[in-house]
This record gives C-alpha cells, sequence and structure tokens, in this order.
C-alpha cells in the first residue's frame, strides 16, 4: 500500500509546521490548511486518506469540517484535536463520526499509533473489497458454465428472482449445485454488498440448531458460558441461506415462520426481540409436500418459503 495522505487543519501555524514536519520525516504525505474551509477545498480536489483537524477554530470548527467531509466522502477517517479533553466532548466528537480524538498537546506516540490503526484498517478494507470483488466474479451467473437447456431454464430463472425480495427454495439432490446458485442469487441481488451466511441443518443436532440459527445469552442453558449471536443476526441486511430446510423440527419451524412474518427473533434465554433483515433462501431435496401430509412439516411455513421455487435438474437429466 503507497503511503497515506494526510491532511493537517489548525489554525495555530505552529502547531502545524511542527506535526507536518513529524509526519513527513515517517514518509506521509503531508498537505496543510490554517482554517476548515482551506481544508475542505483540498479536500475536493485531493485524494486524503487521514484528516487530523483542530476542534476550536474560527469561522468552521473542526465539528462543521468532519460534517463537510463525510459529505464528500464517507470513508475519509477525521480525528479531531482538543485542547479540553472532556468526556462529554469526546463522546460528542465520536457519536459524530470521527475515527477518533487526540488532546493537546499530541503526544506524538499516541499520533503514530493511531495512524498506523488507520493504516491497518484501511489495508484490511482494500483487502476485503478485493475478496469481494472476486467473489462478485465467482459466482456470477455468467461463471456458471453449463450446456444443459434445463440447467439454463434454472439460471433464467433465478436471475430474474434476484432482484427481488422474495423468498426461494431451491429443490433437488444433492450435489445439483443448489448452494452455487444461492450464491449466485444473492451476489445478483441488492443485497451483494452484506453478508451470505450459510447453516447446513442437515449437520446440526436438534439442540444445537435453534442456538445456531438465533444465538444464545449466558446462562441460556448449560454450557453457555457466554452469549452468541446466531446466523439471522449475522445475515443481517443480507442473504441466510438454509441449506435442508426439511430437516428442521417442528419446534423451530415456528420460530422461522416468525422471523420470516414479523422480521423479528429472540435469542434463547434472552427477553429481548431484534428485528433483522434477511431474505431467505432455502433448498432441500426432500418431498416436503408429503411431509406436509405427514405433519412433519408446516404448511404455512411451506409457502412463506415456496414463493419463488427454482427446482434444479438431477446429474442423470444433465450429463
Amino acid at each position: 500500500m503507497s503511503a497515506m495522505t494526510i491532511l493537517l487543519i489548525d489554525d495555530e501555524e505552529v502547531q502545524l509546521a511542527s506535526l507536518k514536519s513529524f509526519l513527513s520525516r515517517r514518509n506521509y504525505n503531508v498537505l496543510t490548511a490554517v482554517n476548515g474551509r482551506i481544508g475542505i477545498d483540498i479536500v475536493k480536489e485531493n485524494a486524503v486518506d487521514l484528516i487530523l483537524t483542530d476542534f476550536r477554530m474560527p469561522e468552521m470548527n473542526g465539528k462543521e469540517v468532519l460534517d463537510e467531509v463525510k459529505k464528500i466522502n464517507s470513508e475519509i477517517d477525521v480525528v479531531l484535536m482538543t485542547a479540553f479533553g472532556k468526556l462529554e466532548e469526546a463522546v460528542g466528537i465520536m457519536k459524530s463520526g470521527a475515527y477518533d480524538y487526540l488532546t493537546k498537546p499530541i503526544d506524538l506516540d499516541e499520533l503514530e499509533n493511531l495512524i498506523k490503526r488507520v493504516e491497518e484498517k484501511k489495508i484490511l478494507q482494500k483487502e476485503n473489497k478485493q475478496l469481494r470483488e472476486q467473489l462478485h466474479e465467482k459466482f456470477k451467473f455468467e461463471s456458471i458454465i453449463s450446456q444443459s437447456g434445463k440447467m439454463e431454464d434454472v439460471l433464467n430463472i433465478a436471475g430474474r428472482v434476484a432482484k427481488s425480495k422474495a423468498t426461494v427454495l431451491i429443490r433437488g439432490e444433492s450435489g445439483t449445485g443448489k448452494e452455487l446458485i444461492a450464491k449466485a442469487v444473492h451476489f445478483a441481488s441488492n443485497r451483494s454488498e452484506n453478508p451470505f451466511v450459510t447453516v447446513n441443518v442437515a449437520a446440526l443436532s436438534e439442540s444445537l440448531l435453534e442456538s445456531e440459527l438465533f444465538g444464545h445469552e449466558r446462562g441460556a442453558f448449560t454450557g453457555a458460558i457466554g452469549s452468541r449471536v446466531g446466523r439471522f443476526e449475522e445475515a443481517n441486511g443480507g442473504t441466510l441461506f438454509i441449506d435442508e430446510v426439511g430437516d428442521i423440527p417442528l419446534n423451530v419451524q415456528v420460530k422461522i415462520l416468525r422471523a420470516l412474518q414479523f422480521g423479528e427473533i429472540q435469542r434463547i434465554g434472552g427477553n429481548e426481540t431484534k428485528k433483522v433483515d434477511v431474505r431467505i433462501i432455502a433448498a432441500t431435496h426432500r418431498n416436503l409436500e408429503k411431509m406436509m401430509e405427514e405433519n412433519e412439516f408446516r404448511e404455512d411455513l411451506y409457502y412463506r418459503l415456496n414463493v419463488i421455487s427454482i427446482p434444479i435438474p438431477s446429474l442423470r437429466e444433465r450429463k
């Protein structure tokens, strides 16, 4: 990663010169402004990674600089420098969207550690963006190779439903590519920047499944030594892929139905109802219609899950 560009904003020119000298010696690209308005103009014309701005300045204070910067580019980290160091002021700064604050006189070791934290964060963000781009490329519909007319029909249906909010039920034998289709739907949807979370029901015991889906609070059962976030919360804003949904026991089906109907879940042992915005894509190789007749699968849940049905042909049918 190339050296960060840091913008210093301070109406005290001695402070400005001192910090610029310190940061330049550490090979950072340093820009300076003697007031907030000049600083904002610099942000508009330059690629800035980090801004260190004084809090108390005439005309435009640090809070106003922060607000303007976030309108221009929300990814720029802003650190406010204040000579007062009041707790209330610091809390207000952080709530406004600042990365951190420093108390004057500036401790240079503290400043250097803070900048290193920002650098590490930028590196992680860049890596995360690259990985996400790779996932988009890997799981886009064009990357799924098929010479089968039936599979082309599957991809056509999946492509058309991707942008909708509808729940999807993917049906087919084991090994036919149900999860691959689910990922393709997610990465072509409006939720693609948010998590795609998988839970394989068949791999979990009944006692673990509820905790896996909804999480639990400390002390909810023997061995619950801490709180745990469930898959519904992990997938908030994104997609939850429930593989082998036909294996879910009836008592857990009720809770999934509630999550689908009201967008609400409750951790095991908890009293708080949590709102979640999750799109469900479910998959099964089982005959859910027969299971309903035998009272092994809830009819109301079936119709909630089966809004869009994507049947995947067996491998025998697409040699």
